[in-house]
C-alpha cells in the first residue's frame, strides 16, 4: 500500500491537531496528542499571570501542538522513505 504523501500529513497535521495521525492509520496516537494539548493548555492558562498574552497563558499546549506535527510528518518521512526503498529494491532486481 503507498503510503500518503508526508506533505499532505504536514498540512493535515498544522490545520488540526492529531488529523496526521489519523490519516496515517494512528489514531489513538493522534488522540493521545490531542488530549494532551488540552490538558497542558488548561494547566498553563491556570498558572500563568493573568497579564500574559493568550499564546504565554497556553503555551503548554502549543508546544505539545508543535511536537505534535513534528512527530506526524517525521513518521510519514519515515514511512515514505521506506516504501520509496522497498520499490527501488523491487525495480532493481
Amino acid at each position: 500500500m503507498t503510503p500518503r504523501n508526508p506533505h499532505i500529513i504536514l498540512f493535515a497535521a498544522i490545520v488540526l491537531p492529531g488529523s496526521g495521525h489519523v490519516l496515517q492509520g494512528l489514531p489513538q496516537r493522534g488522540l493521545m496528542f490531542l488530549f494532551f494539548i488540552v490538558i497542558l493548555s488548561w494547566a498553563s492558562g491556570h498558572l500563568m499571570p493573568p497579564t500574559s498574552s493568550f499564546l504565554g497563558q497556553h503555551i503548554g499546549g502549543f508546544f505539545v501542538y508543535g511536537l505534535s506535527v513534528i512527530d506526524a510528518y517525521k513518521i510519514a518521512r519515515i514511512r515514505f522513505a521506506e516504501w520509496t526503498h522497498a520499490q527501488n529494491s523491487h525495480s532493481s532486481n
